[in-house]
């Protein structure tokens, strides 16, 4: 669909370092590619850019603002429909009586259209522009998922589940060999329908060290260094998953050392979880510039720890959120958000008010701060000129009167005595997906609720 090009005017709220949101007033002008051209800040009282008097508007008044779309940086596209499924389970027994069973279906792709459909269209809906998935094992399936996210205008990271033992016989791949061959398939699929990987990009994707043999590592290791693509896998989650890792792999100083030994922690690596970690294994992935996706809301549903973010923070690791649907309960990186900071805080009730996090530093990590971890920060996740349009707006409804609740606002509410920060701080702790009225991603929309004039 051909863009043209489009000026939009209203409030605008963005990050610009880990503990700082910037709100301004402004006209931002984005071309006919989808990305930002220019930005006329109101203090600034700058005529129109030439050549942009004709171009179309959004104006925004009110209780709305632009803010930039999140960055989902660990979910699995197909256990959605599990989500909030999880019972008294631990991990290593969630996997195999939610998880395996529901993955294996994917054979059968009128299975997988309708759950990749659903979570494209519900995520979009939710403001995530941007989404890191891990699929299932079957080609075919990853193949539509990857063309679901491009037809429905999702940025997207996809990739097929490698695993050739720990699960089922019923589902896992049949060799090292298989392991490769089947990887490759799926980024030559990707490959043809993004060459340039513009919205879609293949990830390799080790389901997590046990589910692999030390061969099969080691084999997608080399495949990453020959393709150069981002991996994602899982790291730390759980105590009885650390000591099936050392079991398995006795000739590594860590879990983090297995990845490393095989060629897989490089700074394209996305770690999910990352509860456990020793000091040294944090200083190793460090120094290999590797990235953490911190999923809060699958840790406590699990019960698989407290990850500890701002003693990750502190050390430089690079982090942003992760849903972990299916181990996460909601797909909304807001939802995420509000659980970022719950966790801070029951860390802090242990280790001291240093540990808690900030609304602006959780916004920071759900989108500035996932940029970073899937390598797009130049890209997304802010409102510089020569970024893309990856843009959420949120709408908080009008101002509290004397007339009923209208339940189509939602439960964010608006008493018209808050500031900015106030209102901020309101939508995160309170929001939900009625708050995103449009969606765009580079400079398409994608989303838009009934009612609202973009």
């Amino acid at each position: 669909m051909a863009l043209h090009k489009h000026a939009y005017q209203g409030t605008f709220i963005h990050s610009t370092s880990l503990t700082e949101l910037d709100t301004f007033e402004a006209t931002i002008y984005v071309d006919e590619n989808g990305r930002i051209a220019h930005v006329s800040r109101a203090d600034d009282r700058k005529e129109t850019p030439e050549g942009w008097r004709d171009a179309s508007e959004t104006r925004l008044s009110g209780n709305k603002f632009f803010f930039p779309g999140f960055i989902d940086t660990h979910i699995h596209a197909s256990q959605y429909p599990n989500a909030g499924v999880f019972g008294k389970s631990t991990l290593l027994d969630w996997l195999n009586t939610y998880t395996f069973p529901l993955e294996s279906s994917f054979s059968d792709l009128s299975v997988a259209s309708k759950v990749y459909n659903r979570v494209v269209a519900r995520t979009l809906s939710q403001g995530t522009t941007t989404a890191c998935y891990y699929a299932t094992t079957h080609v075919p399936a990853t193949n539509f998922l990857a063309d679901i996210c491009l037809k429905r205008g999702q940025r997207a990271f996809v990739g097929r589940v490698c695993m050739d033992r720990m699960s089922p016989e019923y589902y896992r791949d049949e060799s090292t060999e298989s392991t490769i061959a089947d990887t490759r398939k799926c980024i030559e699929h990707v490959k043809s329908i993004d060459p340039t990987y513009d919205l879609i990009s293949p990830v390799i994707t080790p389901r997590f060290a046990p589910s692999c043999h030390t061969a099969t590592l080691a084999a997608l290791g080399a495949l990453q260094r020959e393709t150069n693509l981002a991996v994602q896998t899982h790291i730390s989650e759980n105590k009885a998953e650390i000591a099936l890792v050392a079991e398995l792999f006795p000739e590594a100083a860590s879990y983090t050392h297995v990845y490393d030994t095989a060629g897989l922690l490089t700074p394209n690596t996305i770690l999910a979880h990352a509860v456990h970690l020793s000091h040294a294994e944090r200083q190793l992935i460090k120094s290999r510039d590797a990235k953490i996706s911190h999923c809060p809301a699958s840790n406590t549903a699990i019960t698989s720890g407290r990850a500890k973010v701002r003693e990750l923070l502190d050390e430089g690791l690079t982090i942003g959120l992760g849903t972990d649907v299916s181990g996460g309960h909601t797909s909304s990186m807001l939802a995420e958000a509000r659980e970022a900071l719950f966790v801070s805080r029951h860390v802090a009730m242990t280790d001291g008010d240093k540990a808690k996090l900030a609304v602006e530093e959780v916004l920071y990590l759900a989108t500035r701060g996932g940029a970073r971890v899937v390598g797009l920060e130049s890209k997304i996740g802010g409102f510089e000129v020569g970024m893309d349009w990856d843009v959420q707006v949120v709408g908080m409804g009008e101002t509290v009167g004397e007339s009923e609740i209208d339940d189509a606002e939602g439960l964010l509410e608006i008493f018209g005595k808050e500031t900015w920060e106030e209102k901020v701080a309101k939508w995160v702790y309170t929001g939900d997906d009625r708050n995103t009225l449009a969606v765009w991603v580079r400079g398409r929309l994608v989303h838009k609720r009934k009612g609202f004039e973009v």
